[in-house]
């Protein structure tokens, strides 16, 4: 499929089938998520993968009650990772580069599951210190996003969009 045409496929996936997610299926979503790009190349990141349903069921709770983390078969969790980016750019590192890092990761495996027919959807509202709690995260590291991962229970319609006009400049604002 041409990248342009996965992108628009891609739709968020908030209801999932009980079925498992093949090993080798997850293991392709977490490679596309270290091949993506990094700042300095330092991967100012480190994910959990969660496949146990008390886990799951943890993160559904972090997520604000959000119930379809837990009947995900599958959920990553993104965290940035300030030491390691500050090491090498100091507080933009820490404050900055290792966020932007993880979304990055993120994107890709999310990109990676629509490639291989799996439903993602990006979750942003959680308690961080319950996401960290839930997957024994170290205390400097920082919750990003959880991406629940399965075969979609659900087709949503394309959401409308800006549009290029609504959304980019030429040379200034």
């Amino acid at each position: 499929m041409d990248f342009l045409e996965l992108m628009k496929k891609r739709r968020s996936i908030r209801a999932f089938e009980a079925r498992p997610v093949e090993p080798g299926k997850i293991q392709a979503v977490l490679e596309a998520a270290d091949a993506a790009p990094s700042a300095g190349n330092l991967q100012a990141y480190r994910m959990v993968c969660v496949t146990e349903p008390s886990g799951r069921r943890a993160l559904a709770a972090a997520a604000l009650g959000q119930g379809f983390v837990a009947e995900a078969p599958v959920a990553i969790v993104f965290l940035a990772d300030p030491t390691v980016a500050s090491s090498r750019y100091g507080e933009p590192g820490r404050r900055l580069f290792c966020i932007q890092d993880a979304t990055i990761a993120c994107a890709y495996a999310q990109l990676r599951a629509a490639d291989l027919g799996l439903g993602s959807v990006w979750v942003g509202a959680f308690d961080e210190n319950a996401v960290s709690r839930a997957v024994d995260a170290p205390r400097d590291l920082l919750p990003v996003a959880v991406l629940p991962i399965g075969y979609p229970a659900e087709d949503p319609g394309p959401t409308p969009r800006r549009g290029i006009a609504g959304l980019v400049s030429r040379e200034k604002m």
